[in-house]
């Protein structure tokens, strides 16, 4: 198990120091951040003294080692377009798209599972169809479109629910949270659940052709003459083997919901770090852009490190494998 988690990390360091190479090449590539910061009118003089400042004049290895020990302590300089630090920024903005990834993906779990597992144990039934429909439907609309026709009945047509903003939030140190106001679930409803019906349909439809595939084993077949119950059969062998590859699913697209969530919170203003990236790239703020690609990055490692080591824990041929070298 620790060869198994040290190779781990050491093919995580590695993803993490490729992704900081692009990231520094956005400094190298896109734009000049000399002149956004001096502007257009600055004397050759002044531009040469600030690309000293900034370290701008050496090498290019020297320039990349800096900025990799910067990043590796949290620092990308400061924003072009808003001069604040960027680790403050993203401090600020990340509870609030944290908090929205993580309310759609409970969301899509909690819904998604229980309808993928009667659509494969249902098949044919009206039910079924019905669930199956709506999968089809959330896949194919775009998710903007979701937002827009959930403002327009919830917010416009019934006012039951507000349609842009974080609402009233709590303050536990440097973590802002809305979980904890009745304002703050009432703004979070409408975003969780346009951010989550993409992730929930699909969860429904793997559940189910997992589930299929499961129940044409031969194990549930012995199991099924050895005189189990249906119940023991369908959530005590043949779901626990479904659940495999959905932890995969789950775990990447929890990762995907924090990095692509840029969308829903344009369409409800949510002030997270998906709205902050969408206006440093329309100003080319490339510290911004940088930090929320080298963050982005970092979560997904994260997860996919985790989600390994739950697969050991969980399926005991891999631990065997492990134990063997394999």
């Amino acid at each position: 198990m620790g060869a198994f988690l040290l190779r781990r990390l050491i093919q995580a360091v590695l993803v993490m120091v490729a992704v900081a190479f692009v990231a520094f090449l956005l400094f190298q590539y896109v734009g000049d951040p000399v002149v956004f910061l001096l502007g257009q009118d600055a004397t050759p003089a002044q531009r040469a003294a600030l690309r000293a400042d900034l370290g701008l004049d050496q090498p290019f290895v020297v320039q990349f080692w800096h900025f990799l020990a910067n990043a590796v302590q949290g620092e990308f300089g400061l924003s072009l377009r808003l001069g604040a630090k960027v680790s403050r920024l993203l401090g600020e903005r990340f509870p609030a798209t944290f908090e929205l990834a993580l309310v759609a993906a409970v969301l899509a779990l909690l819904i998604g599972v229980p309808m993928g597992v009667y659509a494969a144990l249902k098949r044919g039934n009206f039910l079924s169809q019905v669930f199956m429909t709506f999968s089809l439907l959330g896949v194919s609309l775009p998710t903007f479109l979701i937002g827009i026709l959930l403002i327009l009945v919830f917010s416009v047509w019934l006012g039951w629910l507000p349609s842009f903003g974080r609402g009233e939030t709590v303050q536990f140190g440097w973590w802002s949270s809305g979980l904890f106001t009745l304002d703050g679930w009432l703004h979070l409803i409408l975003p969780a659940i346009t951010l989550a019906i993409f992730q929930l349909t699909l969860i429904l439809r793997l559940v189910r052709a997992e589930m299929l595939e499961v129940l044409r084993t031969d194990y549930i077949k012995f199991a099924r003459a050895r005189g189990l119950t249906d119940r023991t059969i369908y959530f005590g062998h043949a779901l626990k083997n479904t659940l495999v590859p959905v932890m995969t699913i789950t775990g990447l697209q929890l990762g995907g919901l924090i990095a692509f969530a840029i969308i829903t919170e344009t369409v409800f203003q949510w002030p997270g770090m998906g709205l902050l990236f969408i206006q440093a790239v329309t100003f080319a703020d490339i510290p911004v852009m940088a930090a929320y690609l080298c963050l982005i990055a970092l979560i997904f490692v994260v997860i996919n490190l985790i989600v390994d080591m739950l697969y050991v824990v969980v399926d005991p041929r891999l631990r065997v494998a492990t134990a063997g070298g394999h």
